[in-house]
C-alpha cells in the first residue's frame, strides 16, 4: 500500500470511473463514445459535493522507519564550513549532531502514539482533502478557534496550545476562557491532499477554512496564524466573512510601504524612526539580506527541489535553515541545552514531512503566493497582535496601529520567535485568551 493510500485507509475514498480525455480531443473517436463521455461528465458534475468528514489516523510502516534510519546512517557528508559562524548555512556539527540521534535514539512511535490519541479528521474541500485536528472543550459557551501552521511547520507546532485552550481550568484560566480547537494541515502539507491544479494561494486556502469551519457547525469563530498561517488567516480577514469574528496574527503584515520601499533600495533605516521601529528595520533588513534563499528557491523553482524529497538529512538542513534566530535555538537544543524545543519536538516535525513525502508539495506554495508578506491588507475587521522578539521582525506598535484600524489587542511578550506556540505556548495561550476577551 502506498503512502497516500495508507494516510487514508480510515476513510472510504469512491472514485468515479470515466473515459479519458483523448475521447474528446481524438476525431476518430466514434460519437457513441463521445457522447459516453458527455454524460458520464454531465452525471459527475450534478453529483453532490463529498462534504463528508472522515475520521484519520497515520501509521508509519516498519519497512519506512527503516528506511529512513538507514538513509540517514548513509549519509555522504560534505566537508565542514570554512567560518565559525552560520553565515555559510547549517553547520556541519549541528547536522550530525541531528542525525546520530536521528537514526539511533529518536522514536517516531512514541510520538505517532500521541497523534493518533487527538480527534483527527479528513474532509474534501474544492477537491482537495483537508486533514484536520477538531478538540471540542468540555466548557459550555466555547469560542470556536482555527489556527494555522506555516512552512517548515506542521500540526506539529500547535499541539502545545490543544489543551491549554480547551482546558482552561487546568491551566490557569477560568471557563470562560474555553476554545474549540481546529487545526488544519495546509493543502500539500502533511496528511492533507496535494493539490493537482494550479492556484492553491492562501486567498484560496482562507476561502477553504471558511468552509470548514462552518461544515463544523460553527456560525461564529476567530482565527489565528504565523507565517503562512499568518498569510491565511489575513486573507480570511480580508474577505471577512459573517462568521468571522476577528483574527490573531505573531507574524503580522504591518510594515508601512515607505519602509518596505528603503528596505528594498537597501537604504539605512529611515531618520526620525523610534527605538522599536529601527529595531525592526534592522530585523527586516537582515532577513532580507541573508534569509531569504530558500523563499527564493521554492517561490521560483520548487520542483527543483529533488534532493530535499530524498535525502533525510538534506531535507532537515534545508527546514533548520528557515531564519537565524530559529536556526540558532535549535543548534544549542542538540548541543544538549534546555530551550522551548526538545530535539524530539524538532524531528518530529521533520519526520513528519519525511513520512508524508512532502517536501516538494509543501514548497509549490511559495510560487503560488502573490502577495508581499509583511505588507499591510487594509483589513478593518477585529485583530489581535503578539509581537515576539525573535520574530523576523517584532512589529513595532506604531506601524500594527496604522496597519490595523481595529485593533483589539497588542503585545510585546519577553521571549520567543517564529514559532511561538510551538517555542512559547504559555505565552501565546495567555496573548489568545486576553486578545478574544471582548469578542465572546
Amino acid at each position: 500500500m502506498t503512502r497516500t493510500k495508507r494516510l487514508l485507509a480510515s476513510s472510504t475514498l469512491i472514485m468515479a470511473a470515466g473515459l479519458p480525455i483523448s475521447a474528446y480531443a481524438n476525431p476518430s473517436t466514434p460519437n457513441a463514445v463521445v457522447a459516453q463521455a458527455d454524460a458520464a461528465a454531465t452525471s459527475e458534475a450534478a453529483r453532490p459535493a463529498d462534504t463528508s468528514i472522515r475520521p484519520f489516523q497515520f501509521h508509519a510502516s516498519d519497512q519506512e522507519l527503516a528506511d529512513l534510519k538507514s538513509r540517514v546512517s548513509a549519509t555522504k557528508w560534505p566537508s565542514r564550513e570554512l567560518v565559525n559562524d552560520i553565515t555559510q548555512g547549517v553547520q556541519l556539527a549541528t547536522m550530525q549532531k541531528l542525525a546520530q540521534y536521528w537514526a539511533s535514539d529518536y522514536d517516531w512511535r512514541r510520538f505517532e502514539t500521541r497523534l493518533n490519541a487527538l480527534p483527527q479528521f479528513v474532509t474534501t474541500i474544492d477537491g482537495v482533502d483537508i486533514h484536520f485536528i477538531h478538540v471540542r472543550s468540555k466548557h459550555k459557551n466555547a469560542m470556536p478557534i482555527i489556527i494555522t501552521h506555516g512552512w517548515p511547520g506542521s500540526v506539529i507546532e500547535q499541539l502545545k496550545l490543544i489543551d491549554p485552550l480547551t482546558n482552561p481550568t487546568a491551566h490557569g484560566g477560568t471557563e470562560a476562557d474555553a476554545f474549540d480547537v481546529v487545526i488544519p494541515s495546509l493543502p500539500g502539507y502533511g496528511f492533507s491532499g496535494k493539490p493537482t491544479e494550479l492556484g492553491w494561494d492562501p486567498a484560496r486556502i482562507a476561502r477553504a477554512w471558511t468552509v470548514l469551519m462552518k461544515r463544523l457547525g460553527y456560525t461564529k469563530f476567530v482565527a489565528q496564524g504565523g507565517d503562512w498561517g499568518d498569510a491565511v488567516t489575513e486573507q480570511m480577514a480580508v474577505q471577512a466573512p459573517p462568521e468571522l469574528a476577528g483574527i490573531h496574527t505573531n507574524m503580522p503584515g504591518a510594515v508601512p510601504d515607505e519602509i518596505e520601499k528603503a528596505l528594498q533600495a537597501h537604504k539605512p533605516a529611515p531618520a526620525g524612526l523610534l527605538a522599536d521601529e529601527q529595531r525592526a528595520y534592522g530585523q527586516l533588513d537582515f532577513f532580507y539580506t541573508h534569509g531569504l534563499a530558500y523563499a527564493q528557491e521554492m517561490s521560483a523553482r520548487p520542483q527543483t527541489l529533488y534532493g530535499i524529497e530524498d535525502s533525510p538529512v538534506g531535507l532537515a538542513a534545508w527546514m533548520l535553515d528557515h531564519d537565524a534566530r530559529s536556526y540558532e535555538l535549535i543548534a544549542r537544543v542538540f548541543d544538549g541545552k534546555a530551550e522551548g524545543l526538545t530535539r524530539d519536538d524538532v524531528l518530529d516535525n521533520i519526520t513528519l514531512y519525511w513520512l508524508t513525502n512532502t517536501a516538494v508539495s509543501s514548497a509549490r506554495l511559495y510560487w503560488e503566493n502573490k502577495l508581499a508578506f509583511f505588507a499591510p491588507k487594509g483589513i478593518t475587521i477585529p485583530v489581535a497582535v503578539s509581537a515576539f522578539p525573535d520574530e523576523l521582525y517584532q512589529a513595532p506598535k506604531s506601524w500594527v496601529v496604522k496597519a490595523f484600524p481595529n485593533l483589539l489587542y497588542y503585545n510585546r511578550p519577553e521571549k520567543g520567535g517564529h514559532f511561538a506556540a510551538w517555542e512559547q505556548p504559555e505565552a501565546l495561550t495567555k496573548d489568545l485568551r486576553l486578545a478574544f476577551r471582548s469578542l465572546r
